[in-house]
């Protein structure tokens, strides 16, 4: 294919010795532009009129000034609401990781907003492809996909912010709350229909209500940067719902707006913020920076592909992508331009948007130093720990990618918290697949992981004086069963996603309770609500930080489906039109979330190691059997299933609090033990109560009768 000429450098000295700031700064005048490109042999930008979506428009300025592989120059007149891309002419040799096409119209990494998807097409690939989109990475395509791509739009900067300050809610406080832009109000019946599934439909009052309500402090979202469809999705006619396919790490998505214009996208998304935070809850954001939307080497030339596929991303000596992500392929943060891009989009988001933190998708590919093994001292991870900005926020990691040695859980360093998948497994194993197992004439685990997790999880977080705030305890999230599926089926039900249900994990440790799907079976309907009690349970009252995911408190139900990443429909969407049971559970989880405020002593910062705490002769925790008497030698009996839990609060200025599990299949008479400084307990909740009931006072040490799986918690009086 005939390259066009590489611009010439400008005659006589550069303007500038060092680039200016990466993407489009506005000046007097113009803009200044920079983009990092740095084996191309030259750079133009493009710029097009707005509703110009087939190209036609496209003025092309080469940007003639170059140092440390960065292009950049002044160009004049350029203003908020431009439309513009960028072009990149250079070698062509894959196998050395070189992919220039000026054929083809590529994103600015920095870009603040795009506008526009994806067509695609044989045209979006930067090699010839055929009509099924496969072909020779070796020969490329001479197609001009300028009508096919999005375009980079800059915008304005100003907002009126009034006097929003971030809740600045601690870790020990905190509750997050997992939810979906789009999924969270799409079904909403008192969101206006114009606002549901936007950013205004979650910032709307009837939105708020339910979250504050809920008592959580955190609302998490899904990804929100702009991001785009895998081309096998497209191909079925289906979109990537989760959003985990990043277009654009600067700009948000524009099709969760309620606004239709780019600028009015961007103040959207601020506005949600602001709302949210007077409300008190914060925002963290789940972020992609693993991987782009562009997949493998084989994939489409979207914009880091085209503009330095050796810099940008993780390449082994053949120019082949080394994939720890499981999407074709790894951003590569050992260089120095791709650290300071996702540093940079990090703080964007918090300088710009006020976000409150973030939470790191497969966080051990962003830690994954020379010779791609996992450094916690990685240069990305030092900056994130030394940055003034970033350091202040709330930074959460998904612990894991799919690369060797991928598995990390506790090994991020302070001041990270992490998804706990270890106390996901545990709690599951304990109520679901060790109650399964006793319906079948089993016996199932004892309670000495179930109390490690209950505990805060010291064996994956003692290190490092990280305290128990360190482990993100969890039982559902986005991906895998909902909660209420947990309790429903057996078996994962995923044919909708076009894949003949072999996508999606087989191990869920899931137990449909007698009947697969939905049942108008009483009794099994009544054991389903009391495990679900029981999670939820189990997962507000235990030490650390928990994760609700959105739509667990209703008992929301995927049908089945534990992959539902591709459905932006009814089967991901949370439904607000609640059955009795439903509202029942709703009420348990604000009643649960209530004494989890009410009672510091589930709260603790720091680790409890059965120390006396006080000159009565309380200890900061302490371990009893059914029998009151304590656990001893008891802790390594698989055929214990009784546990008690007394976590001092005094030392706190609080009441002490007394979780009492019993997770046999038997009822279990439980001796509960004296407290020091407490004549008697009063019982605040039990998971046998299908609907949260009045307090219970005065209930002295000694014998009471406790349900079959169940959970209860008592505080001292």
């Amino acid at each position: 294919m005939p390259r066009s000429p590489s611009p010439a450098p400008a005659p006589g000295p550069l303007t500038r010795d060092l680039p200016p700031a990466p993407g489009v700064t506005l000046v007097e005048g113009g803009a200044d532009v920079a983009v990092y490109a740095g084996h191309a042999d030259g750079v133009e930008l493009c710029l097009f009129e707005a509703g110009d979506t087939s190209g036609e428009s496209e003025r092309r300025v080469p940007l003639r000034e170059r140092a440390h592989g960065w292009w950049f120059g002044f160009v004049p007149g350029m203003g908020p609401g431009q439309r513009y891309g960028l072009r990149a002419d250079g070698a062509w040799d894959p196998d050395r990781g070189l992919m220039h096409n000026p054929a083809k119209l590529l994103l600015d990494p920095y870009a603040r907003a795009v506008e526009g998807d994806v067509r695609w097409g044989p045209e979006v690939y930067g090699h010839v492809v055929d009509d099924s989109w496969t072909g020779d990475v070796q020969r490329p395509s001479e197609l001009d996909d300028r009508g096919s791509m999005p375009r980079c739009v800059v915008v304005d900067d100003e907002f009126d912010w009034e006097d929003d300050r971030p809740p600045g809610r601690s870790r020990s406080e905190t509750v997050f709350y997992e939810a979906h832009v789009k999924g969270q109000t799409k079904l909403h019946p008192d969101v206006p229909e114009e606002l549901r599934g936007t950013y205004a439909g979650l910032a709307h009052p009837a939105s708020l209500e339910h979250l504050t309500s809920l008592g959580v402090t955190a609302v998490e979202l899904l990804p929100v940067h702009a991001f785009t469809h895998e081309p096998h999705l497209a191909r079925m006619g289906m979109t990537n719902h989760w959003g985990y396919n990043t277009l654009g790490f600067h700009a948000p998505h524009a099709p969760y707006a309620a606004a239709r214009d780019p600028q009015g996208v961007v103040d959207e998304v601020k506005g949600m913020v602001k709302l949210l935070h007077r409300e008190g809850l914060e925002v963290i954001l789940d972020v992609v920076y693993n991987h782009t939307a562009e997949q493998a080497r084989t994939g489409a030339t979207l914009s880091w592909r085209g503009l330095d596929q050796r810099a940008y991303y993780r390449l082994d000596e053949r120019g082949r992508d080394i994939d720890v992500t499981g999407c074709g392929n790894t951003l590569d943060l050992r260089h120095p331009v791709v650290c300071r891009m996702v540093l940079d989009s990090l703080r964007t988001w918090v300088q710009e948007y006020h976000v409150d933190g973030f939470r790191f998708d497969l966080a051990v590919a962003l830690g994954r130093g020379r010779g791609d093994a996992f450094d916690p001292d990685h240069p990305f991870l030092v900056a994130l720990r030394t940055d003034p900005v970033l350091s202040a926020v709330k930074l959460v990691a998904e612990p894991w990618d799919l690369g060797m040695h991928g598995w990390r859980t506790g090994q991020f360093p302070p001041p990270f918290m992490e998804w706990n998948d270890r106390y996901r497994d545990a709690v599951r194993n304990f109520w679901v697949s060790d109650r399964r197992a006793q319906a079948h004439g089993g016996q199932g685990h004892g309670v000495q992981e179930l109390a490690t997790r209950l505990a805060g999880s010291r064996d994956l977080f003692g290190d490092r004086d990280r305290g128990p705030t360190a482990s993100v305890n969890f039982v559902t999230a986005h991906d895998g069963f909902t909660l209420a599926d947990l309790t429903a089926y057996d078996h994962k039900h995923n044919e909708a996603n076009g894949e003949e249900n072999r996508d999606g994990s087989n191990g869920s440790t899931s137990w449909n309770h007698g009947v697969e799907g939905t049942t108008d079976d009483a009794d099994v309907r009544a054991a389903r609500a009391r495990t679900l009690r029981t999670l939820l349970g189990t997962l507000l009252l235990s030490t650390g930080v928990p994760m609700i995911t959105a739509g667990d408190e209703l008992g929301r139900t995927q049908g089945g489906n534990n992959n539902a990443y591709c459905q932006d429909n009814e089967i991901s969407w949370v439904d607000w039109d609640l059955e009795p049971w439903q509202a029942d559970l709703l009420a348990t989880t604000r009643r649960l979330t209530e004494v989890r405020r009410d009672l510091p002593a589930l709260r603790q910062r720091g680790w409890a190691l059965g120390r006396p705490v006080h000159d009565d002769g309380t200890r900061d925790m302490e371990w009893y059997a059914a029998d009151g008497a304590p656990m001893g030698h008891r802790w390594d009996d698989h055929g214990v299933r009784v546990v008690q839990m007394l976590v001092a609060g005094g030392w706190l200025g609080a009441g002490s609090a007394l979780v009492v599990v019993n997770g046999g299949s038997e009822e279990v008479e439980v001796v509960l033990p004296a407290a020091p400084s407490a004549d008697a307990y009063t019982l605040l909740w039990d998971s046998a109560w299908e609907r949260p009931e009045p307090e219970v006072g005065g209930v002295v040490p000694g014998p009471v009768p406790v349900p079959a799986g169940s959970l209860r918690v008592y505080a001292t009086t």
